[in-house]
């Protein structure tokens, strides 16, 4: 492939490095990369990630007070055209450390990186239920900034225990393919606009909190 001006992160939250999610994220990646968009891929799930204090350090030094994962993350996300979070389901939820690396992330470069208009995705593992609850809680960071969610022909979502499993799931790694598919498509169409006429405006003028 040759280099390519488009690129894709993905996070996978999994502890399992090459477990299901990681199955997942090998059809999308393989998929993105036949459509031109280059993808890095970051593994936290056996990383040390705590969750965020409130301290307000981001605010004043542009990154958190922790420096981890979240900080060496989030200047590849700067660069890059869309964002594809992995998690497995745990209690019919997303990852917990996932999570915290989540609010981290989006919390402390609020001020340092504009994610308007970035490609957002989820893609969810489970042996069998609580994937579409997992599915909503992470898609809640895109829609708080303005980042299209790209969606596919069912759910992001593969079913299985383990990687073996997911190769199972034909609808499911078909849904990856579809999802990569319309995730180089948003990605290009979002770049050529913004050539054309630029970004949307976001206005940032009110903001409702009822104290007197």
């Amino acid at each position: 492939m040759e280099d390519s001006k488009y690129k894709v992160l993905l996070v996978n939250g999994s502890p399992h490095v090459n477990g299901c999610v990681a199955r997942a994220f090998d059809e999308v990646e393989t998929t993105l990369h036949q459509c031109g968009v280059d993808t890095e891929r970051i593994n936290i799930g056996t990383k040390d990630i705590r969750g965020c204090i409130a301290c307000n350090y981001c605010r004043t030094h542009g990154k958190c007070v922790f420096n981890d994962a979240v900080n060496e993350t989030a200047p590849k996300l700067a660069e890059a055209d869309g964002l594809i979070i992995g998690t497995p389901v745990y209690y019919a939820g997303s990852n917990g450390q996932l999570h915290s690396f989540m609010d981290r992330l989006f919390y402390s470069t609020s001020g340092a990186i504009d994610l308007n208009q970035k490609v957002g995705a989820t893609v969810v593992s489970s042996r069998r239920a609580g994937s579409t609850s997992a599915f909503d809680d992470i898609n809640h960071f895109f829609t708080i900034k303005s980042m299209p969610i790209v969606s596919s022909t069912y759910w992001n979502e593969v079913h299985g225990f383990s990687a073996e499993d997911v190769e199972k799931d034909l609808e499911g790694l078909q849904t990856m393919r579809n999802l990569g598919r319309n995730a180089a498509f948003l990605i290009k169409a979002i770049r050529a606009q913004k050539e054309k006429e630029g970004l949307p405006e976001q206005e940032r003028t009110f903001y409702t909190n009822f104290h007197s």
